[in-house]
């Protein structure tokens, strides 16, 4: 089956060169030119990776980020001129999959566009128990996870970093080891990442988030899942 990406940018010719570079990849391509044609795509059609650029004209970047996580979990991949952490920081906080700075390579762009949609595939992984920690109840061969009986929705990068930390329970996962296993072999150095994905772990299944019970901190060496 043949991957459908959208491509969320309004600069003409940056449109044309990721139109040409991911079909003759063997992507089918959709374009949508501003924030507002954007969500209205996502919502008509069926998306298997959206490429998101921050600077948006009708609704920015940041805004179609939000908007979009309140009800989607497609991964994400931000192209972006804006190179500062913080920036990075924020959209990742939102729930983007990937940060890519312009400009970039066909290399690089076609090498993060594989690993997320991997990551995505790889989530649909049936394996492992069923726990149950508190009010949480995760389910690894139904990929589910409900917390005091209501469903938790979680992106697949999220799903990833939790599955991995409860199949390793109780086991702490080294911040190098948990960035190769969920983004990958190019991404051991990204720790930001980490911190990133286990803040909203904690905003989504802890009852209070700045005093984990279930996803705890190792300080210089990683994390580990407790229940």
């Amino acid at each position: 089956m043949t991957d459908r990406i959208l491509v969320v940018e309004d600069d003409g010719l940056l449109v044309k060169f990721l139109r040409a570079t991911l079909a003759a990849s063997g992507y089918a391509v959709e374009v949508a030119a501003d924030g507002v044609a954007a969500i209205e795509a996502l919502s008509s059609q069926p998306t298997d990776l959206v490429l998101l650029d921050l600077g948006l004209p009708r609704i920015d970047g940041v805004d179609v980020l939000r908007q979009l996580r309140a009800w989607s979990d497609v991964p994400v991949l931000v192209l972006s001129a804006r190179d500062q952490q913080q920036e990075k920081v924020q959209v990742l906080d939102l729930g983007a999959d990937d940060y890519l700075t312009k400009p970039f390579g066909v290399p690089e762009l076609l090498a993060r566009v594989r690993a997320v949609l991997r990551r995505a595939a790889k989530t649909a992984d049936g394996d492992g128990p069923r726990v149950m920690a508190g009010d949480l109840v995760i389910d690894l061969p139904a990929r589910r996870v409900e917390r005091a009986g209501a469903i938790v929705h979680l992106t697949p990068t999220e799903w990833r970093v939790l599955r991995e930390l409860v199949l390793a329970r109780p086991r702490t996962v080294q911040h190098r080891l948990l960035l190769e296993r969920v983004w990958g072999p190019a991404y051991g150095d990204e720790v930001h990442y980490v911190r990133v994905v286990v803040r909203r772990l904690r905003q989504k299944l802890e009852p209070d988030p700045e005093a984990p019970r279930h996803v705890i901190s190792e300080i210089g060496l990683g994390y580990r899942f407790e229940g």
